[in-house]
């Protein structure tokens, strides 16, 4: 005898693995769904609240505030800080209810000031700002009213409380939310705080890092036109003390020379008194000009510049040629490369008789190189050996100490000083000097 198969169960119960006949467990399920979706959203929303600690605090507990709204249904959300409690912290209080938006009295750039407060809601702010702690330092649960405390490192700092309509009644759930919540607030708000003071700072830090940088600028513009007007009155004095009274000494020797030469022979010193005369009046042009202070050069390219009107004669040609990204250089390498270049180009115009000079100057990430090539007639060989013989202690003539003290720049700042022959047949002075990621000093 073949028993029949049972029915198909297309009941619920087979659905959901329920065996239970009983008339309430289907709604109890029902129920325990429900508040499990509610709790998720609510945790989703305490999630995306929390999420907007870097947007500031007044953004925090607005999305605080609405969270806890949302998830209770709530016709009132009571947001508020005690007195004396985590003063750098704002805002202090919110309130927020579905058909007025965000209320507060003061301190929210979001909110409008409240016209009409229901006496609950009023008089549990005045609570929660005077710290009162008989009253919400424990959690308040009713069927229509929640209330938890806001806590920081173990201490009453503020409170949360919800006001929901007849229809949504408040569980233990609802209750752990807000706990959860409200805990995690008040961190959340310091760090906010301490995000934007942070935040605050930095960007001080980077106007006074630019300020400072424009001072050092300055200064270095400032150390170049001190060294070149140095330059300029050592030139000057050189002329005044030296060429000039030379010249001088030449006239009077010729102004001697004219009672004793016939007439033609006059003629000619009376034209030689005469371009002696003309070339004292150009030298006093020239010291005047020379002892003019000029304004602070814009780079150290300008300062070659100059460098190279001040050293050369005018049949002389000088170049300066700039290689790689220009940007400030420490003062004293700064100092250094004017001062080896200023010498090189004196040595060029002096000695060597060069018709073209060339100033190079190339930055490089680590390094900074310096370059002057003439044209003229030194010898590399003997350059050398004038400055062994200085490094050695042999310091006599002027040439040598020259070239020992634009060595020692060099070495001084961990860097090099060769002599070779350029290109351009003369003589080559190259300098490397490391910059070690040093800023402008």
């Amino acid at each position: 005898m073949n028993t029949p198969s049972p029915a198909p169960r297309d009941d619920l119960a087979s659905l959901v693995g329920l065996t239970s006949v009983k008339g309430g467990h289907y709604a109890q399920f029902r129920g325990s769904e429900a508040r499990l979706h509610r709790v998720m959203a609510a945790l989703e929303g305490i999630s995306g609240a929390l999420a907007q600690t870097d947007q500031g605090p007044e953004r925090l507990v607005v999305e605080v505030v609405e969270t806890v709204r949302e998830h209770l249904t709530a016709q009132w959300v009571v947001f508020a800080l005690a007195d004396g409690q985590l003063e750098q912290a704002a805002p202090r209080h919110l309130i927020a209810a579905p058909d007025r938006g965000i209320l507060a009295f003061e301190g929210v750039s979001v909110a409008h000031s409240p016209t009409e407060l229901p006496p609950e809601v009023l008089n549990r702010l005045i609570d929660l700002l005077r710290g009162e702690r008989t009253v919400l330092a424990a959690p308040i649960v009713d069927d229509h009213h929640v209330h938890v405390p806001i806590e920081y490192r173990g201490r009453l700092v503020g409170g949360l409380s919800a006001w929901t309509p007849a229809d949504r009644l408040i569980d233990q759930s609802d209750l752990q939310v807000l706990q959860i919540l409200a805990r995690q607030t008040a961190v959340a708000m310091v760090n906010s705080e301490l995000f934007f003071e942070t935040r605050r700072r930095a960007t001080e830090l980077a106007d006074r890092n630019a300020e400072l940088e424009r001072t050092q600028r300055e200064l270095s513009a400032v150390q170049r036109t001190a060294l070149l007007n140095a330059e300029r009155s050592r030139i000057a004095r050189e002329l005044h003390d030296s060429v000039g009274q030379s010249v001088l000494s030449a006239g009077l020797q010729i102004e001697l020379c004219r009672g004793h030469v016939d007439a033609e022979v006059a003629d000619h010193l009376d034209k030689a008194m005469l371009l002696s005369r003309e070339a004292v009046a150009q030298l006093r042009n020239v010291i005047y000009t020379l002892n003019d202070a000029s304004d602070p050069s814009a780079s150290i390219a300008e300062a070659l510049d100059r460098l190279c009107e001040l050293h050369m004669p005018a049949q002389t040609e000088a170049t300066v040629v700039v290689r790689g990204r220009p940007r400030e250089l420490p003062g004293e390498i700064q100092h250094a490369v004017l001062r080896i270049a200023g010498e090189s180009l004196f040595n060029a115009a002096v000695h060597a008789a060069a018709s073209h000079v060339t100033v190079s100057l190339g930055y490089a990430d680590d390094r900074i190189l310096l370059a002057v090539d003439d044209d003229g007639h030194g010898d590399p060989g003997q350059l050398r050996s004038l400055l062994r013989a200085a490094s050695a202690g042999d310091t006599a003539g002027g040439r040598r100490r020259g070239l020992a003290n634009m060595a020692s720049r060099a070495t001084e700042l961990g860097g090099s000083l060769r002599i070779r022959r350029s290109r351009a047949g003369g003589i080559r002075i190259a300098v490397e000097i490391p910059l070690d990621e040093r800023g402008p000093a």
